[in-house]
């Protein structure tokens, strides 16, 4: 069993900004125990190390840009504690020569006190927010950046002993076109050093110019679930998809939907930084993270206990907490529903005790939307919910979880998309698991200790669902008997009760 709802932190707002090389960004973040929720993003394309490579300075346009826009930051953040601002600097400013001046103007002008990152500080906490939004996440971890690229391992201990490289697309050369063989000498003289320290099968995309090669590849791949987060590719595929963008002209680029036309210039030398490092590191796998620094920095600000608890758990709890409404409702449901779903055969492996409590933590969701339109609006919360802790097939598993909580009909919405990333076991599987969840919601009206007057269980080719003594009228009415046929016929079993 998970912690209670009660037990969680209370919930705060957090900001972080965040001085790149290419962009100053402001996010507001609302921490509710382990769940992180974007509350409030803005950025400027300030271009500070555009010059760095020529100059060794910051741009001055960039810097009087960073300036203008840290300042309406400071405005939006006015009467907020300063232990709850986190701001920090990165490669850019950290490697020019007038980097210091910069933010000592930045702490006279604005009354922010910026913190400047180490190379290795930067991919720390890099690798702490692809923790952030895959607790399981392990191999190395990439930060593609404007002016740098950091890399560090995932072992399983506290990441540690990252590098920090001179590869982003600024200190390779752009905006100027790319030029494809001399830039790859480059990289791989920065990377051979390297190579078998962060070699690994598998690899955390981290950056803007790497999450919109993954939507690239959705777009001509065809692929229906547009989240960035957690979207998997081969290598063959990636290799594949990077040398084909290195290969596009600006113009060409911007002829592509579902680019951001702020990267054009850049999209190519982020193509081919990431072929050479996946031929470099022996990469099979790439997993994209929409988590990266900023979710780091607020990872290391909780509380140790907090830190290991499941943001998926806690993000299906907070996702479905409404005012007036039980909060233990999802416990009480896992544990009368979770004996039985362990009889059955595994589809998700070690992961299904997880994605059961998330499950039942979902089954207030549509509680306060119209009866008729419930299962299908709950579905497409949860598919597209910005909900850490879960990959693609996961995330499909759970909301057609949530639809058969609320409807008996076959087939769920978006049933091209559901088809394409679940297997029929799986999706079965979600169908049974929803309509359990359904079942006990029902058959106790919803009242958390009336479900332990009863109990299911798997008796050979039967669906039992009993009650304990003297509450045996639990079981009465035509609504339970069609709630548990609809399970038992999902389990391709017989209906038992007594």
């Amino acid at each position: 069993m998970w912690p209670r709802a009660d037990s969680r932190a209370e919930p705060r707002q957090a900001a972080v900004i965040d001085v790149g090389s290419n962009s100053v960004r402001l996010v507001i973040y609302r921490l509710d125990g382990r769940a992180l929720w974007t509350v409030y993003n803005e950025k400027a394309l300030a271009g500070l190390g555009r010059d760095l490579p020529a100059t060794g300075r910051l741009s001055p346009d960039g810097v009087e840009a960073a300036l203008t826009v840290l300042r309406r930051f400071r405005s939006l953040l006015d009467g907020w504690k300063s232990e709850e601002v986190i701001s920090v600097a990165t490669a850019a400013v950290r490697d020019a020569a007038d980097g210091p001046m910069f933010l000592r103007r930045v702490r006279e002008e604005t009354g922010l006190p910026v913190r400047l990152l180490a190379g290795e500080e930067e991919a720390r906490y890099a690798a702490l927010g692809v923790l952030a939004g895959d607790p399981q996440a392990h191999g190395v971890v990439a930060d593609l950046g404007g002016s740098s690229l950091e890399l560090i391992r995932l072992d399983g201990q506290a990441p540690a002993d990252g590098v920090s490289l001179p590869l982003g697309p600024f200190a390779l050369g752009a905006p100027r076109p790319l030029v494809i063989d001399r830039t790859r000498r480059v990289i791989e003289k920065a990377l051979e050093p390297h190579a078998a320290r962060f070699a690994a099968r598998e690899f955390h995309a981290v950056g803007g110019g790497w999450r919109n090669l993954a939507l690239l590849h959705m777009e001509l791949a065809g692929y229906p679930l547009r989240v960035a987060h957690q979207y998997e590719m081969g290598r063959a595929d990636a290799v594949d998809l990077a040398r084909f963008v290195e290969r596009q002209s600006k113009a060409s680029l911007q002829r592509i939907e579902g680019l951001s036309k702020r990267r054009f210039e850049t999209l190519p030398y982020a193509a081919l930084v990431l072929e050479e490092l996946l031929t470099t590191l022996k990469v099979e796998r790439i997993v994209v993270s929409a988590f990266g620094l900023r979710e780091g920095l607020l990872l290391e600000s909780m509380e140790p206990e907090v830190r290991k608890r499941d943001p998926l758990i806690e993000g299906c709890e907070v996702l479905t907490a409404v005012r007036g409404l039980s909060t233990d409702l999802g416990g009480a449901l896992e544990a009368w529903i979770g004996p039985t779903f362990e009889q059955l055969p595994s589809v998700f492996g070690s992961r299904e005790p997880i994605l059961l409590a998330a499950a039942c933590r979902l089954a207030d969701l549509g509680a306060r939307l119209h009866p008729d339109h419930r299962a299908d609006i709950a579905f497409e919360q949860v598919l597209r919910a910005p909900i850490a802790g879960m990959n693609h097939p996961e995330r499909a598993f759970l909301a057609s979880c949530v639809f058969s909580r609320h409807s008996a009909a076959a087939s769920t919405p978006e049933e091209g998309t559901i088809a394409r990333i679940l297997t029929p076991e799986r999706r079965q599987r979600a169908r049974a698991l929803g309509a359990a969840i359904r079942l006990g919601c029902d058959l106790s009206g919803r009242n958390p200790r009336l479900l332990e007057r009863s109990s299911l269980a798997i008796r050979g080719d039967k669906l039992t669902l009993t009650a304990a003594a003297d509450w045996e009228d639990m079981l009465l009415g035509e609504q339970t008997a069609k709630r548990a046929n609809t399970l038992a016929t999902a389990l391709r079993l017989k209906l038992e009760l007594g």
